[in-house]
């Protein structure tokens, strides 16, 4: 009995590092249609009674303007194009911080928010953590920095129902992300943590210097090159 157990155990193990190994592979070149998020949203609100909003545009990374690539790695994840998906500075100063009862953004970093958002849910456990580690590695080896980003700006929650770039891009101020300016990206980034709760237009005072800190940091980024 203990034998077909672990059997079982070893054989779906297999099972699932194939389709996830394939699934990673195919979203190397297809567009995410939708995300877990995306659908736990859309049901939320379902059950609230309220409308199932769901608002995504995919665009590929020449139609996004740099702007916003520059916003969300300033906002989110400065060293974004020097590590190898984790950045365990920025972890264990997350860490320090937690400990001593602050409130500071997480250590993760965009490639583990795009492997979270794209095929994990949410909500915090031991099994999803390691899980998005494991996704992590995987999109970095097979899709590198440049796809990484784009799924990234094509699928993470910029509004209430708004995902992506090009949804946010119209939704905040009716135009493509593509002519995104530099202030209009930063308003875009900087509700990031809390994008159901935070505007990116008619700000509060506190996104209003979030944006101020994020164009700051967007003006040391030199032209970004994958």
């Amino acid at each position: 009995m203990i034998r077909k157990i672990f059997r079982w155990i070893w054989k779906a193990t297999l099972w699932f590092i194939a389709l996830s190994i394939l699934s990673v592979i195919i979203f190397k070149w297809v567009p995410v249609p939708i995300t877990p998020l995306m659908m736990t949203r859309a049901i939320d609100n379902k059950m609230e009674g309220k409308d199932m909003i769901l608002s995504h545009d995919w665009e590929p990374i020449e139609n996004i303007s740099p702007n916003l690539q520059k916003a969300v790695i300033a906002s989110e994840d400065g060293n974004f194009l020097k590590h190898n998906g984790f950045d365990f500075k920025a972890m264990q100063k997350a860490f320090k911080n937690n400990q001593k009862g602050k409130r500071l953004k997480g250590g993760s970093t965009i490639s583990q928010q795009t492997a979270k958002n794209v095929f994990l849910w949410q909500g915090r456990s031991y099994l999803r953590k390691c899980l998005e580690a494991y996704f992590t590695v995987l999109i970095e080896l097979i899709w590198g920095k440049e796809r990484i980003m784009e799924v990234y700006l094509n699928s993470i929650e910029m509004g209430n129902g708004v995902y992506g770039a090009e949804a946010a891009a119209q939704h905040w101020y009716r135009k493509s992300a593509a002519d995104l300016t530099k202030q209009e990206a930063a308003g875009i980034a900087a509700i990031l943590p809390n994008p159901r709760k935070y505007k990116a237009t008619n700000s509060s005072s506190y996104i209003e210097r979030r944006k101020s800190k994020i164009v700051r940091v967007m003006n040391q980024i030199d032209k970004i090159e994958y």
